[in-house]
C-alpha cells in the first residue's frame, strides 16, 4: 500500500463492511483503514448508504461516520453532465449500465483520478471502457 493513498469506497463495499460481512473487498477496506489510507466518499454514496438504513440508531451512527470522513465535492451540475456523458459513451459502445447512479459515482473517481473499491459488475464494465481505475 502506497503512503498517502486515496481510495473512493463504493456503497457495495460499505454495506458489507457495516453488516460485518467478510469478503475480499471488505478485507481490502479494513486494510486501508488500518494503514490510515485516505478513504473517501462522495454525496451519491452517502445517499445510497443512508437511504437503505431502516433503523434510526444505525442511520445516525453511519451518517455521523460519513459526515466526519473526507467527502469529494464537485459542482452538482458538472457531475451530472459528466455522469451523463460517461453513460452515453458506454451506450455508444453497446454497454448498458444497469444503475445510472453508478456512472455518477464513477465520474467522481475519474474526475479526481482516484481508484474505486467496489463489489459491483457495473463498475467492472465502466472501467474496461473509460478512465475509471478499480482498486484491487
Amino acid at each position: 500500500m502506497a503512503q498517502n493513498e486515496i481510495v473512493l469506497v463504493d456503497t457495495s463495499v460499505w454495506i458489507n463492511h457495516f453488516n460485518g460481512i467478510l469478503s475480499k473487498k471488505t478485507k481490502l477496506l479494513h486494510n486501508l483503514l488500518e494503514h490510515e489510507a485516505e478513504v473517501v466518499t462522495c454525496p451519491p454514496i452517502i445517499q445510497e448508504l443512508l437511504q437503505g438504513i431502516k433503523d434510526d440508531n444505525t442511520y445516525g451512527f453511519i451518517k455521523d461516520y460519513l459526515i466526519k470522513s473526507s467527502i469529494l465535492q464537485i459542482d452538482f451540475t458538472q457531475a451530472s453532465i459528466g455522469a451523463a456523458e460517461l453513460y452515453r459513451s458506454l451506450r455508444k459502445k453497446g454497454i448498458t449500465i444497469q444503475k445510472s447512479f453508478d456512472c455518477l459515482i464513477a465520474y467522481f473517481a475519474i474526475y479526481f483520478n482516484i481508484p474505486l473499491l467496489h463489489n459491483d459488475k457495473d463498475f467492472d464494465l465502466i472501467s474496461k471502457h473509460s478512465k475509471l481505475i478499480n482498486y484491487s
